[in-house]
C-alpha cells in the first residue's frame, strides 16, 4: 500500500468526524489538532520516495543485520561486569529500562568471544532484490521543524565495524556500528543530504549527487561503512578532510552488493520538545530508541590478551574500541545539516567529491 495511499485513507476516516464535529458548533482551530494527529500517523511519501540506495564494498564481509539479534547475541554490562535486575529477556520493547542502571555507561556486550568470528557479527548480505533478508536494518526517523522544514535520517545498522589496517595492524574494531544519512526536505523536495563518515561526515546538494532514479546513492566504506557520496578510495587521516589518495587511513568503495534499505525497515516520528519517538506502523518496537547506552562491547582493557595499541597509551589506535551509542546521540534536532562536530566547517558541497 502506497504512502499517498495511506493518507488518503486516514483524510477519510477523520473527515466525517470532522465535518460532524463542526456541525456540532465546535470552533475551528480545535479541529485542526485532529486533523493534524491523523496525518501524522502516516510516513510522508517524500520520506519513502527520496530514501538513499546504498552500495556495499565487493570485499565487505560485515554486512547490515538484524537490530534485535544485536540483542540475543550480547548481555548487558557496567565496567566489565553483567549487570542483573532488568526484565529479561531483553527486547527492543523494553531495552530503555537499562537507562535505570546508569544508562550511558552499559555496553551491550556479545556472549562469545568475538575473536572467534560467530556468524552474527556478519549480518546478512543483501539479496538480488537489495534485501537483507529476515533482518530489519534501517530505522527512519523523521523530524518536522515546521514551515515546511522536514528532516529525515536513515540509520543503518551492522553487527560488527572493522577499523582497517594501519601499520600492519588491524585498529578501530567494535561490535555494532550505526552510520546514517540525513535529508533535509523543504515543502516535501529533499535539498541536502549529509553522510556520516566515522566521527564526521560530509553534506551535500541533493541536485549534484548520483541517483538511482530520484533515490541518491550511498557507497559504504569497506568494513567502516562510512557513507560517502562517490565510489572510489577516501583518505579519512584528516577529520573533514577527504583525500582521493591513499594515506594511512583510508576507506575503499566501489559497486559491490545493492543494498536497499528501505525493503527492511521501521519507520518513526520524532517529538524533539518531549524526546519521544511515535512509530508510524504500531507493531514497531520503539523503546529501544531511547537506550542510553552501547551497542557493543567496551574497548577491552591493555590486559586483555585480544588488545593490542599501535601507540601506547593512546586509545585512539587500539585494535578494539568500544561500541557505539544509537539514535538518541545523533542529535537528531540538529539545526543546521551537520551535527555539533562539523559546525565549524558545515560546508554544503555543491559538486561530487570524495
Amino acid at each position: 500500500m502506497s504512502p499517498s495511499f495511506n493518507v488518503l485513507l486516514g483524510l477519510l476516516t477523520v473527515l466525517p468526524h470532522y465535518y460532524l464535529a463542526q456541525a456540532a458548533g465546535f470552533p475551528a482551530p480545535l479541529l485542526e489538532p485532529l486533523l493534524e494527529e491523523r496525518q501524522a500517523s502516516t510516513v510522508p511519501d517524500y520520506v519513502t520516495t527520496y530514501a538513499p540506495v546504498v552500495w556495499l564494498y565487493s570485499g565487505e564481509t560485515y554486512f547490515p543485520g538484524d537490530l534485535a539479534a544485536q540483542l540475543t547475541n550480547t548481555v548487558p554490562e557496567i565496567n566489565y561486569k553483567p549487570i542483573t535486575g532488568y526484565t529479561t529477556p531483553l527486547t527492543l520493547n523494553n531495552l530503555a529500562e537499562l537507562n535505570a542502571f546508569n544508562g550511558t555507561q552499559v555496553y551491550l556486550t556479545s556472549t562469545v568471544d568475538i575473536t572467534t568470528n560467530p556468524a552474527w557479527l556478519n549480518g546478512v548480505k543483501p539479496d538480488s532484490t537489495g534485501k537483507t533478508e529476515g533482518a530489519t536494518s534501517m530505522f527512519v526517523i523523521v523530524n518536522d521543524h515546521g514551515n515546511g522544514e522536514v528532516d529525515a535520517f536513515y540509520m543503518y545498522f551492522y553487527p560488527f565495524n572493522w577499523g582497517g589496517i594501519v601499520l600492519d595492524q588491524d585498529v578501530g574494531d567494535h561490535v555494532g556500528d550505526w552510520e546514517h544519512n540525513m535529508i533535509r526536505f523543504q515543502n516535501g523536495k529533499p535539498s541536502v543530504v549529509w553522510f556520516s563518515q566515522h566521527s564526521f561526515g560530509e553534506a551535500f546538494t541533493y541536485d549534484c549527487l548520483e541517483k538511482q532514479g530520484v533515490r541518491p546513492v550511498t557507497y559504504s566504506g569497506n568494513g567502516s561503512h562510512a557513507n560517502y557520496a562517490i565510489a572510489g578510495d577516501h583518505d579519512h587521516t584528516i577529520p573533514n578532510l577527504n583525500l582521493p589518495d591513499d594515506g594511512l587511513l583510508t576507506d575503499f568503495t566501489d559497486q559491490g552488493t545493492l543494498w536497499d534499505p528501505l525493503l527492511s525497515a521501521y519507520f518513526y516520528s520524532y517529538n524533539p520538545s518531549a524526546n519521544t519517538y511515535t512509530p508510524y506502523d504500531p507493531s514497531y518496537p520503539s523503546n529501544w530508541l531511547s537506550f542510553l547506552g552501547a551497542w557493543g562491547d567496551e574497548q577491552y582493557p591493555n590486559s586483555d590478551p585480544r588488545q593490542h595499541e599501535i601507540i601506547p597509551g593512546v586509545s585512539a589506535t587500539a585494535k578494539y574500541t568500544s561500541g557505539p551509542t544509537g539514535p538518541e546521540d545523533k542529535q537528531l534536532n540538529r539545526t543546521k545539516v551537520c551535527p555539533t562536530s562539523n559546525e565549524f566547517i558545515c560546508e554544503i558541497h555543491t559538486k561530487l567529491g570524495p
